[in-house]
C-alpha cells in the first residue's frame, strides 16, 4: 500500500516548524526526538508504519488553533489522532506531517439533566462518558468494542456504533453538536444543546468525515435515562447461514432488540478460551438482547424465542442474573483481543442488508476456501455491520498482500449486496482504492468539493479516504492555483 513521497521541503525546515510549535504549547506537549515519534507510528492497523515529523498534545480549543494556524502557515500536513484505534488506519501518519493528539483534552465542560446532554472535551474515552453520568440514571448510548480506550474524536471522525446500535443508533444519531477547528485556526460551533439546528446541515457533514474538514475539539452529546432493566439471551446454531436468517425474521418480525449480535465457531472458541464465558459449543452464535420493564422483557424474549425455534437452534439460554449478562457481554467485548492471543487478523468493517446475510456468510466462507485464509465472523447482526477477522501470518512473505486482497473480494460483496463498504471504522487507507468501486466519478467529485472548501490545501488527514492518486493530484491542483 502506497503513501505519498514526504515533502523534503517541510522536512527540511522541522526545527523552525517544531521551534513554532514550542511557542503556542508548553515544551513537554511538542514530542519531536524520532524516537520518541515512533510511539505514534501507526494505529490499531498495526501492518502499516511511518514516524511523522512531530506531534503535539494540545490542552485547549485555543491551542489546537493555535497549532493549526502555524502548520497552514508552514504548509505542513497535520494528522488528527483521538486513542489510536483506528482499524482502517485513520491516524497513520506521513513522515512530513504533525500528529495532533487530543489525549489531554479530556474534561467534562457541562452536564444538563433536565435538557439531557453532556458536553465534553473529545480526548475523553467513550467508556467514561458514561461514567461521568451514571450515577444519576443516565448513560451515554453508542459502544463501541473499544469503548474502554476510544476517544469521543475518532467517534465522531468515524461515525462509530457498537453492540447496543441497532436500538440507539450510531455516534451520528447521538452527537448534538461540535467545536471545529478549520485547519486555518479558525474556531467554529456547529450545532448545540437544541433538538435541531437549522440552515445546512454541516453536522451530519462533519461527522464520520475522519478529520478531512476540520479537528473537532469538544461536542456536545445526548444522554438517555437508563432503562428500567435489560436481558440478554444466547442461541446457538449449527450453521452461519441459519442463525443470520433468523436474525432476518427477528426484524421482519417488527421486534426491536437493544442489540443483536453474531459470532461464529472459530470467534466462539477463541473468546471461550480467553474470557471463560459459558458459550455453547455450536457453529455460530446470537447474543440478542432486549430492555424495558419485566413485562416488556419477557413479551419481546417471547416473541425472539416462537421466531428461534423455527430454526431449530441447538441452545436457547436466557440470563437469570446480572452475573450471567454479564459473562454473556465479556465474552462478545473480548472478541477482537481472544482473536489476537491466536493468530494476526485483519478486521473488516462493510455493512450489508439484513436480507442478505445468509447469502453474504456464505460466500465469506467460499471466499475463505478460494484463498486458503481462515475468516471469524463477529458483528453486529442486528443493523448488518459485518466485521469479517481474516486470519494471517505477518511473518511470512506475501500473506498480508494475499489477506488485503481477499478483504477487498469480502467489501466488493458487501457492496454487490446492497450494502457499502463501511459501517463505523471508517475508509481510512484501508479501503480507499475501493472508493471508486462504490461511487462514480460524480458522487466523489462532489466529496473533493466539500473537501476543497475546508480545507484548500488539502492538509488534513493527507493520503486518507480518496484514492491515493485522486487525493494528491487534488493537492497539487489546489497548490498550484493559489
Amino acid at each position: 500500500m502506497k503513501m505519498p513521497v514526504p515533502s523534503q521541503s517541510v522536512l527540511a525546515r522541522k526545527s523552525q516548524v517544531v521551534a513554532r510549535l514550542q511557542g503556542v504549547l508548553p515544551m513537554d506537549a511538542v514530542i519531536h526526538d524520532e524516537m520518541e515519534t515512533r510511539a505514534y507510528e501507526c494505529d490499531a492497523l498495526t501492518a502499516y508504519r511511518c514516524p511523522p515529523m512531530a506531534a503535539v498534545l494540545p490542552s485547549t480549543t485555543d491551542e489546537v488553533a493555535a497549532v493549526l494556524r502555524i502548520c497552514h502557515e508552514e504548509g505542513v500536513p497535520v494528522v488528527p489522532r483521538g486513542s489510536g484505534t483506528s482499524l482502517a488506519g485513520g491516524a497513520l501518519p506521513t513522515a512530513d506531517c504533525v500528529i495532533l493528539g487530543v489525549a489531554r483534552m479530556n474534561d467534562v465542560i457541562e452536564t444538563n439533566y433536565a435538557d439531557r446532554y453532556i458536553r465534553v472535551q473529545t480526548g475523553r474515552t467513550n467508556l467514561s462518558v458514561t461514567g461521568a453520568v451514571e450515577e444519576d440514571g443516565f448513560f451515554y448510548a453508542p459502544d463501541p468494542s473499544s469503548q474502554l480506550a476510544c476517544a469521543i474524536a475518532g467517534n465522531i471522525a468515524m461515525n462509530s456504533g457498537g453492540a447496543h446500535c441497532l436500538k440507539y443508533g450510531v455516534t451520528t444519531n447521538n452527537l448534538m453538536g461540535v467545536t471545529l477547528v478549520l485547519m486555518t485556526g479558525e474556531v467554529v460551533e456547529i450545532g448545540g444543546a437544541h433538538l435541531d439546528a437549522g440552515s445546512l446541515d454541516l453536522l451530519g457533514l462533519v461527522c464520520g468525515s475522519e478529520g478531512q474538514l476540520g479537528v473537532v475539539t469538544e461536542a456536545t452529546l445526548r444522554i438517555l435515562h437508563k432503562p428500567e432493566g435489560a436481558r440478554p439471551v444466547l442461541i446457538g446454531f449449527d450453521d452461519n447461514e441459519i442463525a443470520g436468517a433468523c436474525v432476518s425474521d427477528i426484524i421482519k418480525a417488527g421486534v426491536l432488540p437493544v442489540a443483536i449480535e453474531f459470532m461464529d465457531a472459530l470467534c466462539i472458541k477463541a473468546t471461550e478460551e480467553f474470557a471463560h464465558a459459558g458459550y455453547p459449543d455450536c457453529q455460530a452464535l446470537l447474543i440478542v438482547e432486549v430492555e424495558g420493564s419485566e413485562a416488556e422483557i419477557d413479551d419481546q424474549l417471547g416473541r425472539i424465542k416462537q421466531i428461534a425455534m423455527r430454526h431449530s437452534p441447538v441452545e436457547f439460554r436466557e440470563s437469570k442474573s446480572a452475573e450471567e449478562s454479564a459473562a454473556i457481554w465479556l465474552g462478545r467485548k473480548s472478541a477482537f483481543g481472544a482473536m489476537g492471543q491466536i493468530n494476526d487478523y485483519m478486521c473488516l468493517d462493510g455493512t450489508i442488508p439484513v436480507s442478505e446475510l445468509p447469502m453474504v456468510l456464505r460466500r465469506i466462507g467460499e471466499l475463505s476456501e478460494q484463498f486458503g485464509l481462515a475468516v471469524g465472523n463477529v458483528f453486529h447482526a442486528g443493523d448488518g455491520n459485518m466485521h469479517p477477522l481474516i486470519l494471517f501470518d505477518a511473518n511470512k512473505e506475501g500473506d498480508l498482500e494475499l489477506c488485503e486482497e481477499m478483504g477487498a473480494e469480502i467489501l466488493k460483496l458487501c457492496v454487490d449486496a446492497g450494502g457499502c463498504l463501511t459501517g463505523e471504522h471508517g475508509v481510512g487507507i484501508e479501503k480507499r482504492d475501493l472508493m471508486t468501486y462504490q461511487y462514480d466519478p460524480a458522487d466523489l467529485e462532489a466529496q473533493l468539493l466539500v473537501k476543497d472548501v475546508f480545507d484548500p490545501q488539502w492538509l488534513l488527514n493527507a493520503a486518507k479516504v480518496f484514492p491515493l492518486a485522486v487525493s494528491e493530484g487534488r493537492r497539487a491542483t489546489q497548490l498550484a492555483a493559489q
